[in-house]
């Protein structure tokens, strides 16, 4: 099989180009710098070129609070750039995976949000990875959708590796306890594709580790699997004055994931343990 990455240099493409190299695939990673999703020309000459079986796209636009005034640019990645993947996936025959988020729901659900719940997204970023969302459905022929939250990994805006730099600069930390959802490790996430790509089965999927629970006992959890010795306090998301509004509850239920590919991800904690045993020996 012929695998195409985009983003290539994230933190979730990362993993899943080495997942797709182990399974023996014709891998090809791209960053930015040699395929702008945003250039329908470009997508065209490149998927028409490689001829991939699979387009995984990792590209987008992540910069939550930038895109309440930058939304043009979150628009076109989140956006227009997946429309002109799925135009040029559909001329050559190629799958398209894409991913969103829990943002583009509001977060007034006391439940988990399920395939079937309406969006309604309260930032501008959300409101771009719901248009991807959209123009994927309306003009993709075959794809899989993926909605997952609070992806963490190896890279740089990797939560986990925040809270581990925060703590060793300072003896105490407000983290806020009312934003909720399920982190989800880059290394789950990319084993879980690729049994989800192989299945066949397109359309709209939430994938995220199992569980959930706020940004405060996240990071009390690995505060204390660091043997941190600082004070943590809870804090109230109003306190720190963002440009963007952030969804208070946006837990994903991964129905019919387990369904599909056999099995559920593993806990937020054994993910948040295995990353932690990664990046500190």
């Amino acid at each position: 099989m012929r695998v195409l990455v985009t983003g290539s240099g994230g933190q979730l493409a990362r993993e899943v180009i080495k997942v797709s190299n182990t399974e023996g695939y014709d891998t090809t990673a791209l960053e930015r710098q040699s395929l702008d999703i945003t250039d329908f020309s470009a997508v065209s000459k490149t998927i028409s070129e490689l001829k991939p079986d699979v387009v995984i796209n990792c590209a987008a636009y992540n910069n939550v609070d930038g895109a309440e005034d930058d939304w043009e640019s979150a628009f076109l990645v989140n956006g227009i750039g997946v429309k002109n993947l799925a135009l040029a996936c559909n001329a050559n025959g190629s799958v398209l995976v894409h991913f969103s988020t829990d943002y583009v729901f509001d977060g007034d659900n006391k439940k988990p949000y399920t395939i079937a719940d309406r969006p309604n997204p309260v930032s501008r970023y959300g409101k771009s990875k719901l248009l991807g969302e959209e123009l994927l459905k309306n003009h993709a022929e075959r794809y899989f959708l993926i909605r997952t939250s609070w992806v963490f990994g190896l890279g740089k805006f990797s939560f986990p590796k925040k809270v581990i730099e925060w703590a060793s600069k300072n003896e105490n930390l407000r983290i806020v306890d009312d934003q909720i959802a399920s982190p989800s490790y880059t290394v789950d996430l990319a084993e879980a594709l690729m049994k989800l790509i192989k299945t066949g089965n397109y359309g709209l999927y939430h994938m995220t580790n199992s569980g959930y629970c706020s940004r405060y006992e996240w990071a009390a959890f690995i505060l204390k699997k660091i043997n941190w010795q600082g004070r943590l306090e809870p804090a109230k998301s109003a306190e720190f004055n963002t440009p963007a509004r952030r969804p208070e509850f946006s837990v994903l239920d991964n129905f019919p994931l387990a369904q599909t590919i056999g099995r559920l991800l593993p806990s937020w904690q054994d993910a948040t343990e295995r990353f932690l045993n990664e990046v500190t020996g």
